[in-house]
């Protein structure tokens, strides 16, 4: 890709970028979200957001030859696949059906050889022979027949990879985020089979915020700032430390310091007794769990263990049953206004599914919760009502200051944000509730390592200056054991134990490992 630009809405999204990209080798391209990466991989892709846009400036050459490719189909008949960082799967066909699809295997029977060629059948047999070859090379050990609805979300992203592998004529394949919703070792598989497909030939360009993954598979770097060039590097001449301040553009002091503050003396300000949710793929099973009043609570565990289910369930997003007591008054489940309204707060882990409205401006997302719960932003004119439209700007201006939104400006749609900057909306819409308690999952899932350290900063000062308690689940262990000042360890739907952030590694390990502490204390340090 030669000297490509790209404009968005008066906004230079790309400025003469270059990428270079090899048979068989892994490319890494970084940056932080909005650095232009999903644009570059739209533009090779040929996806319709850029010919609707005016197209682009610059040459895509595939084996030294210039293309025009004007759609994914076309991208897809040059050898070129994509697994999209949002699932393009269809929940009611199965696995065979997803990764065969538009690309099924006819087979005469008796009655298209009279009638013609339209009337073949599906051959199911050799559909499933190839779909098990392209599991096989990503290591799924799933029977090739099994709807994809209901199943795990790791799962799901293994058969998006399968699918792209099961195309004839492969020659580069995108990953963007593959690893963002993968437990350890589902990543650890993944990376296996990325350096399987690398070895056969088939290139790799594979878009990550973790740079350890990009340390340990990667031959060549490509960091994107500000949608300009910024860095070739070699992976051998380079480290996480300068990948990392190569793509925010400043210097990374590292992990921000444990929240040692006591909590022992504080109240319990949240009470959760025999907590069950019905949430697919994260049941919870009888959690008991007291928050206290100004602490941050960290809620972890593997993936499929629960941990999810917690927040979803006390904020009434799915069935749930027990006891909840703020303080002395006990909470109605399964009614999130009832959550809303005494001052709880969530920032879900799905920001496109259920935190946005995704067709609709950055400054009403910001607002819209607190318009309808609290009835902010809004003025009465008897018996009709109008919106404040000159607070709800200043207010969403001062939100995309404070928390460094990268956008064109308040009314912008959030669907063209990065997913860095709609997670930051999403935790805005929570942050004018001006909550007393504010649930949080993932916060930092699918955003670049700048973002995260602003995020997570964001998270401390809001609970050191404001005195918001704060309840954060998280995949990632070490930024809870950043800033949490205990976390809860969920395994098969209970908490297992509670842990200080200090805790040995060993500790973690055996309570995510399903092992009461006290029956292991001899000889685990």
């Amino acid at each position: 890709m030669n000297n490509i630009a790209k404009e968005y809405y008066g906004t230079r999204v790309l400025k003469g970028v270059d990428l270079c990209v090899k048979p068989g080798e892994i490319h890494a391209l970084l940056g932080e979200n909005g650095a232009g990466k999903s644009t570059l991989m739209n533009i090779l892709f040929g996806m319709s957001v850029i010919h609707s846009t005016g197209g682009f400036e610059g040459d895509v050459l595939i084996d030294n030859e210039i293309t025009h490719v004007k759609s994914p189909i076309e991208a897809m008949e040059l050898g070129i696949g994509m697994v999209h960082q949002e699932f393009m799967l269809i929940p009611g066909y199965s696995i065979t059906e997803n990764i065969k699809l538009n690309r099924e295997i006819n087979k005469d029977n008796f009655i298209n050889k009279f009638l013609g060629s339209k009337l073949k059948i599906l051959d199911f047999k050799n559909m499933s022979k190839d779909a098990r070859a392209a599991l096989d090379t990503v290591g799924m050990d799933v029977d090739e027949w099994v709807k994809v609805a209901g199943l795990p979300v790791g799962y799901m992203q293994f058969i998006e990879i399968a699918r792209e592998l099961d195309k004839k004529n492969l020659k580069i394949i995108v990953f963007d985020e593959p690893t963002a919703v993968l437990t350890e070792s589902e990543a650890s598989r993944l990376l296996k089979a990325m350096k399987k497909i690398a070895d056969s030939g088939i290139a790799i360009l594979f878009i990550t915020h973790r740079l350890e993954e990009v340390m340990e598979v990667a031959d060549n770097i490509t960091i994107l700032r500000d949608g300009e060039l910024v860095a070739k590097v070699k992976k051998q001449d380079t480290n996480p430390l300068e990948l990392a301040e190569l793509m925010v553009g400043r210097k990374i002091d590292g992990i921000l310091n444990n929240t040692t503050s006591s909590i022992q003396n504080k109240s319990t300000i949240l009470s959760i007794k025999n907590l069950t949710v019905h949430m697919p793929g994260e049941e919870v099973k009888g959690v008991n769990l007291d928050i206290k009043e100004g602490e941050i609570l960290g809620i972890g565990g593997l993936a499929g263990q629960g941990k999810i289910g917690i927040a979803n369930g006390v904020m009434g997003l799915y069935p749930a049953s027990g006891e909840v007591y703020l303080k002395e008054r006990e909470l109605k489940l399964g009614d999130p206004k009832e959550a809303l309204k005494n001052n709880l707060a969530f920032v879900s882990e799905d920001r496109r599914g259920t935190g946005l409205l995704l067709d609709s401006s950055i400054e009403l997302n910001i607002v819209i919760t607190a318009m309808h719960n609290q009835r902010k932003y809004i003025k009465n004119y008897g018996p009709f009502t109008q919106i404040k439209s000159k607070e709800i700007r200043e207010y969403s201006l001062k939100m995309i200051k404070d928390l460094d939104i990268r956008c064109t400006g308040p009314t912008q749609i959030t669907r063209r944000l990065s997913g860095g900057n709609q997670q930051k909306v999403c935790i805005a819409r929570a942050l004018t509730l001006e909550p007393t308690i504010l649930f949080i999952s993932e916060p930092t899932r699918g955003i670049d390592v700048g973002a995260k350290k602003l995020v997570l900063e964001t998270l401390v000062k809001l609970n050191k200056e404001l005195g918001m308690t704060i309840v954060m689940t998280s995949s990632e262990l070490s930024e809870l054991r950043s800033i949490c000042n205990r976390i809860a360890i969920v395994t098969e739907g209970k908490i297992q134990g509670i842990l200080k952030p200090d805790d040995s590694d060993a500790n973690y390990g055996l309570m995510m490992a399903g092992n009461k502490l006290e029956t292991l204390s001899k000889g685990v340090e």
